[in-house]
């Protein structure tokens, strides 16, 4: 980390720029300089990476159970590590993501996935809870390169793809955090959950691999001290009310999409299932299934108001959280609310994020850090109270969360929309 805002004070060429502590006045740059285009391979590289990176910080939901036991804990007690691994994601989103508007992204992936193999590498290793706890914070923090990716893909698009840009990568995102379940399920019922975050381990390395090769360099589009650039951020909350919109909405949604992640396991093992974690995983790929529309949700999204699709998709959740709370301890109920859960949510992302690139270009990294960064919020605390309400009133009181947390959402959502009609 520290090495991170060292490469802060340096320019592309690693010269010494300007002390941040002298007056320095934020200027864009590299306005003239011509980017490489978005070819198809380069978008499915993009993607790849997204999809791998940002399935680094879902490895541990099929498998809380089996840790559980592995360390002598209780579920209460483990099921803190979802949120804690949310937690840091959403610290290296704020912290590490908005330097993509002022570091050569290029090189800046290429830091962030070295030091995300050696945390993976250190949650393999981990001899008990506490350290374990440590090292899931540090693989949050080290996984954001799905955030550096996405807005440079989106910078490299035509405007009238940028919809479609952000549904290809939003969706090898979604499948990544879907599929990831699936896999570390199977590895870590055969294998043991230890084995899960070695693999991963090397996933990073083959990916550093590849991006080295193919990833094209890039000129950073502004110049300015790392302490203004995080201020303007939380200016932009001030100003740009339609980045207040979707990141209100997308922590809310996402805290209830994370509150039924994080307790899955336990349901898969409760009296009502009896199954271990590859049973758990195997809803990934339930799930996945809906995830391969999101293409389409975001060409929708170029075509009609982002603001209206996800009011529908929100919507869509709440449903499927009143069908988990009726039958979700029945196994089709269960399939079928997943399926309309993951895909509601999936889409309200993409319409969310197709509303944040819509904003100016040259301020793309950090508004999508202050979304992705509540977003991630949202997701650390969903999954703690979704753990929190099953150690006290078990399914039913994780599907009120999530029936509480949509309402909420839906009710603000109404709101903004009325007032922006006014």
């Amino acid at each position: 980390m520290c090495a991170l805002l060292r490469i802060t004070l340096l320019d592309t060429d690693g010269s010494l720029q300007q002390s941040a502590s002298a007056p320095v006045l934020p200027t864009e740059v590299g306005e003239e300089t011509a980017q490489p285009e978005l070819t198809r391979p380069l978008l499915f590289t993009m993607a790849l990476a997204c999809g791998l990176a940002i399935a680094n910080v879902a490895y541990n939901q099929p498998l809380l159970g089996q840790i559980s036991a592995s360390l002598h804990v209780s579920h209460r007690e483990v099921g803190i590590l979802p949120s804690l691994t949310q937690m840091g994601f959403a610290c290296g989103v704020f912290f590490i993501a908005p330097l993509g508007d002022v570091l050569e992204r290029r090189r800046l992936i290429l830091t962030m996935l070295g030091l995300v193999s050696v945390s993976l590498v250190a949650t393999a290793l981990a001899p008990n809870m506490g350290v374990l706890g440590l090292c899931g914070l540090a693989v949050g923090v080290t996984s954001v390169i799905s955030t550096l990716v996405l807005p440079f893909a989106v910078a490299l698009a035509r405007p009238d793809e940028r919809g479609a840009t952000v549904g290809v990568l939003s969706s090898a995102m979604l499948i990544g955090t879907l599929l990831s379940r699936t896999l570390s399920g199977a590895v870590g019922e055969y294998l043991g959950w230890r084995a899960v975050y070695a693999v991963a381990a090397v996933f990073m390395v083959a990916l550093a691999i590849t991006m080295r090769a193919l990833l094209p360099r890039s000129a950073p589009q502004a110049s300015m001290p790392y302490p203004h650039l995080l201020r303007t951020m939380l200016g932009f909350l001030r100003t740009e009310p339609i980045l207040k919109q979707a990141t209100l909405n997308g922590f809310l949604l996402y805290a209830a999409l994370s509150a039924f992640w994080a307790t899955l396991a336990f349901l898969m093992e409760s009296p009502a299932y009896h199954y271990g974690p590859a049973a758990a995983g195997l809803f990934g790929l339930v799930g996945a299934g809906g995830a391969t529309l999101a293409p389409h949700v975001g060409r929708l999204a170029d075509a009609y108001s982002p603001r209206l699709l996800v009011g529908i998709a929100a919507t869509g959740m709440l449903i499927a959280y009143v069908m988990l709370f009726g039958f979700g301890t029945h196994l089709p109920g269960l399939i079928m609310a997943v399926i309309v859960l993951d895909l509601c949510a999936q889409s309200a992302t993409i319409s969310n994020q197709a509303s944040v690139y819509s904003l100016p270009s040259h301020a793309h990294s950090r508004y999508y850090t202050v979304y992705r960064a509540a977003y991630s919020l949202g997701g650390s605390m969903g999954a703690w109270l979704g753990a929190a309400a099953w150690g006290i009133y078990g399914w039913k009181g994780v599907c009120g969360t999530g029936i509480t947390l949509l309402s909420i959402a839906l009710l603000f959502h109404l709101r903004a929309s009325a007032r922006n009609k006014g």
